[in-house]
This record gives C-alpha cells, sequence and structure tokens, in this order.
C-alpha cells in the first residue's frame, strides 16, 4: 500500500487489507480521524512512518506476529487506542510511536526490544506501568514525559543512561530506583514529578 495512499479520509470507518499486503507505507490511514476498525492481515510485516498518525477514533488493533519494524509516528495522536500488544520480532521501538495516545492503559514490550526512541510514549497519560525489556541501555528524552498516570517503572539493570526529561511531568510516579549501572542523568529528567517521594540512586 503506497505512502498516504488512504491519507486524511476523514469519513473512512472501517477498512479489512487484502491478505496480499506485506507492507503498510508511511501515512497510508494518516489522519483518518473516524476510522474505528481496520484488520491487518498476517503477511504484513512492516507499518511505515506515520501510517496510522491521528487516527483518533481507533480504539484496538491487532498487530500480526509477522510485523518486524513499526515506524516513526505510526500511531502517534491515535487517541482512543486503550491498548496494544507488540509483535515478539519488534527490536525497536521508534521515536514518537505511541505518543500522545492519550488513552492507552495497557501496552506489551516483547523480551526482544533494545531501544526505544524518544518521545516514544510521551503524553500517554492513562498509561499506569510499563515493563521496560532488560536489554534496553539508554531511557532516551522525553520517552515517557507526561504519562501522569504512571505510578511504577521497573529500570532495567543494564540501563546506563537516562535522557533530558525522560520522566518530566510524571506526577502519579512515587518511587523509582535508578540501577547502580547509570551513569548519566539528564537535565530536567524527573522535573514537575510531584508525586514522587522515594528515589534509590545506589
Amino acid at each position: 500500500m503506497g505512502e498516504m495512499a488512504f491519507g486524511y479520509c476523514s469519513s473512512l470507518r472501517e477498512v479489512i487489507i487484502p491478505k496480499n499486503v506485506t507492507t503498510i507505507a508511511d501515512g497510508t490511514f494518516s489522519d483518518c480521524s473516524n476510522l474505528k476498525k481496520i484488520v491487518i492481515p498476517n503477511g504484513v510485516t512492516s507499518i511505515g512512518n506515520h501510517a496510522f498518525n491521528l487516527c483518533k477514533g481507533l480504539q484496538e488493533i491487532n498487530i500480526p506476529e509477522g510485523v518486524t519494524s513499526i515506524g516513526y509516528g505510526a500511531f502517534r495522536y491515535c487517541t482512543s487506542l486503550r491498548e496494544i500488544t507488540i509483535p515478539a520480532r519488534v527490536t525497536s521501538i521508534n521515536a514518537y510511536t505511541f505518543s500522545s495516545c492519550s488513552n492507552l492503559r495497557n501496552i506489551n514490550l516483547p523480551n526482544g526490544v533494545t531501544s526505544v526512541g524518544n518521545a516514544a510514549f510521551s503524553g500517554c497519560s492513562r498509561l499506569t506501568e510499563i515493563a521496560i525489556p532488560a536489554d534496553v541501555t539508554i531511557i532516551e528524552s522525553d520517552v515517557f514525559a507526561g504519562c501522569k498516570g504512571l505510578k511504577e517503572i521497573i529500570l532495567p539493570t543494564g540501563v546506563t543512561s537516562i535522557g533530558i526529561r525522560a520522566f518530566s511531568g510524571c506526577t502519579g510516579l512515587t518511587s523509582i530506583t535508578i540501577p547502580g549501572s547509570v551513569t548519566c542523568i539528564g537535565e530536567n529528567a524527573f522535573l514537575n514529578c510531584t508525586g514522587l517521594t522515594s528515589i534509590t540512586i545506589p
């Protein structure tokens, strides 16, 4: 499916993608603001940049197990999206992938994920918890900024760096333990974490 193939089709409500499609290109359904249901076939392996950006009516989506790549900002501003499961073959969560998914409550990151891009979950204000896979070593800038509902986060023991504003505005966060492997904590990393009462730095 080509880039921006159905972009800005604001009256589109339901899509069933043909079984022979393997790639959803950049911006394919961008700003289809009333899209509520989409069926992605098992043969799809790649979801492009901004593919579902601003699909504000989309409440759920099943990403097939064959998907190995999810692009930059792919689900950004999907404000009705409540939960999503990332396929096991995905190893990287790109920048802004789920940014401003303000109703997202649950997301499962597979153990094979080794990197989470900057602002990937920023503005996910109803996300309450997330487990970061053990092989992630860098917490990028703004990755959880504005996640007001985040109450608990477990940082892997191999994390070496926490980026600028990584947890800024996480007002629901009450405690956090910084692993001994961390050598750098960026500017404003925990800015305005007004509920934070305990922080442990080995």
